[in-house]
């Protein structure tokens, strides 16, 4: 076997091992008095009573993942049907993202520095109460956000279920920072007041995202 050859089997056995040892589980657990139907993209979707825990396995290097709680829905046998918050194109076993507005758990594994990166997210706006935290290693840091947003939601941002984010309902640069360049605002500031560790508008990094060694583990619970 000449050294090309040695290389290229030795690059395919590590990342072999490295794909193996680093998956990530995620415990989705819903304490809500209701049901929730959990979403996950990648990872489809999971009908979740009271109590009931959901375990979705993660590869490694996956980046621009999120799971959300979905509420009021119906679906038929075959897994179509319709949700009042957090829809995904009318499927039971989502593909896509969810419509806002949705509370949102956001994930990129293994990164820079195989560093896993986590956040919750009400860049969508918010329908359920939720939790974010990891479970294993070195990294013990809990988000999240509990507040009635719903019950205080201010009129303009109002949705049956939820409560939107500005940027839904406006569009505009000022809320999306479509440009790239934003701050916060008063609506986004309705956010931060009662979810601190939540981001609240797109360029609200510095006191919202966290980051976990690569291969820890984490829950997201509902209703915590």
């Amino acid at each position: 076997m000449n050294f090309k050859s040695l290389s290229l089997f030795s690059i395919s056995f590590i990342a072999l091992c490295f794909t193996v040892a680093s998956a990530a589980s995620f415990d989705i657990r819903n304490n809500c008095p209701y049901k929730v139907w959990a979403a996950a993209v990648p990872g489809g979707g999971r009908e979740l009573s009271r109590g009931a825990v959901w375990n979705l396995q993660v590869n490694p290097g996956t980046a621009g993942a999120r799971i959300w709680g979905r509420t009021n829905c119906q679906f038929d046998r075959a897994g179509r049907g319709r949700c009042q918050t957090g829809d995904c194109g009318g499927l039971l076993q989502c593909k896509a993202y969810g419509a806002p507005p949705n509370t949102l758990a956001e994930f990129a594994l293994n990164q820079f520095n195989n560093l896993d990166f986590y956040d919750i997210s009400l860049i969508d706006g918010f329908n359920v109460p939720m939790e974010f935290s990891p479970t294993s290693g070195r990294c013990s840091k809990v988000i999240r956000c509990t507040a009635d947003i719903i019950g205080q939601c201010p009129n303009q941002l109002k949705a049956p279920g939820g409560c939107n984010n500005p940027c839904t309902v406006y569009k505009t640069d000022q809320y999306c920072c479509n440009s790239g360049h934003c701050g916060p605002t008063d609506l986004s500031r309705f956010f931060k007041a009662r979810c601190p560790d939540a981001y609240s508008y797109p360029k609200d990094d510095q006191t919202s995202l966290f980051a976990c060694p690569g291969g820890t583990n984490y829950r997201v619970v509902f209703c915590p």
